[in-house]
């Protein structure tokens, strides 16, 4: 892979001045809002950063802490339901360990078959290309490695990846995730681009990537000619709640609405963050009306230190009944849930929905096997699979 020396860019100066501690947070807020400590301390969320200063080196030692200042700059420090705070600022809760909660709950790595690359569904593979983020989400899957760039696909793996991906002519598509994949340098991407568009047999390349959310500055021309190079392809954004869609954030989608890439949006459905209908609403109406489809909204995956974010099932169902008929069919993603164990995405409220009582909702993936999830995520369980047979 190419790794010649290039000066740093503008987004790369930008990153590498993002507040990387809860110090940094502070300073970073002062400057950005012009107001003083003592502002914001007397704000909704005085008493949630007093309490991550409390716990911060056993928070840090589970999940790194970073954020830039394009994400900062839409925080509403005197709303205390803002969703910019809300989903970065660690909280003591994340050191709970609940027996539900995994570190790998989609067993991502157990269908592993060559480091980096994820082989779960027949005719696709999930190839994680980094494991840096501009900003880390307390609520991320994949916790047990982003953030940890010792766990990064090196070389020879992205070698080993690509080698698999070819000698494999079941697969049509390969999605690029990590991590984030536009941390990587545009030369890089390229060559990656380039070898994935030589393979026949693919027919689909999908990006998945939250920098047009939380550094818009990564969006430059000169990205935009490396994926208008290797067109068609699909870019997957993270956009979670209507208050991240600033004007930089919207510049960023238009180049790359320019450049003929298909633009999709997936969201997770998150407790205090976009759980009513009005939060909803207008993320899914915001982002169609720049020109982004609304694909999937996730429910919050059983990771270890998230359940703080968690929206039990019935409601993210009650939800999308609500949101159909109010907004246009095309404005509306499929709510899924992923799976625990590796069972995959099934849509939340369908035919593969076989019971839902006190006991919990019995999901059926593709394969015909059954998964079990509780009712609401608020209260302990366990998940059982596969159940067979006359079990079902």
């Amino acid at each position: 892979m190419h790794t010649a020396h290039t000066p740093a860019s503008n987004w790369q100066k930008e990153l590498q001045s993002s507040a990387r501690d809860l110090r940094g947070l502070i300073e970073h807020l002062q400057r950005l809002h012009d107001v003083t400590e003592s502002d914001i301390m007397s704000t909704p969320w005085a008493k949630r950063i007093a309490a991550a200063v409390k716990n911060e080196s056993q928070l840090q030692s589970r999940f790194r802490f970073a954020v830039t200042d394009s994400y900062l700059l839409r925080a509403r420090l005197d709303h205390d339901r803002c969703a910019i705070l809300g989903q970065v600022l660690p909280d003591p809760t994340e050191l709970d360990d609940p027996v539900f909660e995994l570190d790998d709950p989609l067993a991502e790595d157990s269908h592993m078959p060559v480091p980096g690359l994820t082989h779960r569904y027949p005719d696709r593979v999930l190839w994680y290309l980094s494991h840096n983020c501009a900003v880390y989400c307390r609520f991320c899957m994949r916790k047990r490695k982003v953030s940890k760039a010792g766990t990064a696909p090196a070389g020879d793996q992205i070698a080993q990846a690509l080698a698999y991906i070819r000698e494999h002519s079941e697969l049509h598509e390969v999605i690029l995730s990590g991590g984030d994949p536009l941390s990587l340098s545009d030369a890089t991407l390229d060559e990656i681009l380039g070898a994935l568009k030589g393979i026949d047999h693919i027919m689909s390349v999908r990006i998945h990537s939250r920098m047009p959310v939380t550094l818009p500055a990564r969006i430059t021309e000169e990205l935009i000619e490396v994926l208008r190079r290797h067109s068609p392809l699909t870019l997957v954004t993270h956009f979670n709640h209507a208050q991240e869609l600033g004007e930089d954030s919207l510049e960023a989608i238009r180049r790359l609405r320019s450049a003929g890439i298909l633009l999709l949006n997936q969201s997770v459905l998150l407790k205090g963050i976009n759980d009513t209908q009005e939060d909803l609403r207008e993320l899914f109406l915001s982002l169609i009306k720049n020109g982004v489809k609304p694909y999937y909204l996730h429910q919050c995956d059983e990771v270890r230190g998230v359940s703080q974010f968690r929206v039990p099932i019935e409601r993210g169902i009650e939800l999308m009944k609500d949101l159909r008929g109010r907004i246009p069919g095309i404005a509306l993603p499929l709510y899924v849930v992923d799976l625990p164990g590796g069972g995959g995405k099934v849509p939340a409220d369908s035919s593969y929905l076989r019971r839902a009582d006190a006991e919990g909702y019995v999901y059926e993936n593709y394969e015909g096997h059954a998964y079990v999830l509780a009712p609401t995520y608020e209260s302990s369980h366990q998940w059982t699979l596969p159940l067979k047979g006359a079990d079902r």
